[in-house]
């Protein structure tokens, strides 16, 4: 008898530990939630030299905000939908540089065409941090107020390209 309370300790420390994996692997949907919120303040470094901040955006207009990395497969993939937003909104689609060298970014760019109003450097990637950024690529609409009114998490396709054409033009209550 004596050695099954001894056992009991283990018992809910497995327990508790099982539970807590759980939790981590699938974390409830939603708990941070980066749509419906106001874009960052942080200025960031043009490429081409300046600066440049997205709340509220430049113009006043809505924006796209792009982050991108020469050293990701995904945002080479996204590319050629980057390239059809950039023709049909000219002016609203803004490239960030994240964690990547400046050479390599206008290396990236030089081969695939650049899509971007203008490209900001992100080096050590404290503006995406306040982006709320999980993993490059990622796609923010920003309205003319500098509100997140969309974001699209991965690289883009036909569906989300067609969403982001989409909140450029609604009309915001």
């Amino acid at each position: 008898m004596n050695r099954w309370l001894f056992a009991l300790p283990v018992a809910a420390l497995l327990l508790l530990g099982l539970l807590g994996a759980w939790r981590m692997l699938y974390p409830d949907k939603g708990e941070f939630e980066r749509v419906s919120r106001a874009a960052p303040d942080f200025v960031f470094t043009l490429k081409d030299g300046g600066e440049i901040a997205f709340a509220p955006p430049p113009g006043g207009e809505p924006v796209i905000v792009n982050l991108f990395a020469s050293w990701c497969g995904p945002c080479e993939a996204e590319h050629k939908y980057l390239m059809e937003i950039g023709a049909a909104h000219p002016g609203q689609l803004y490239g960030v540089l994240y964690k990547d060298k400046p050479e390599n970014g206008e290396a990236f760019l030089a081969r695939l065409g650049n899509p971007f109003t203008a490209v900001a450097l992100d080096p050590e990637g404290k503006g995406g941090l306040d982006f709320g950024l999980t993993g490059v690529p990622e796609t923010f609409v920003i309205s003319g107020e500098g509100d997140i009114i969309l974001h699209v998490d991965g690289p883009l396709d036909e569906t989300s390209r067609q969403k982001i054409s989409e909140a450029l033009v609604a009309p915001r209550s």
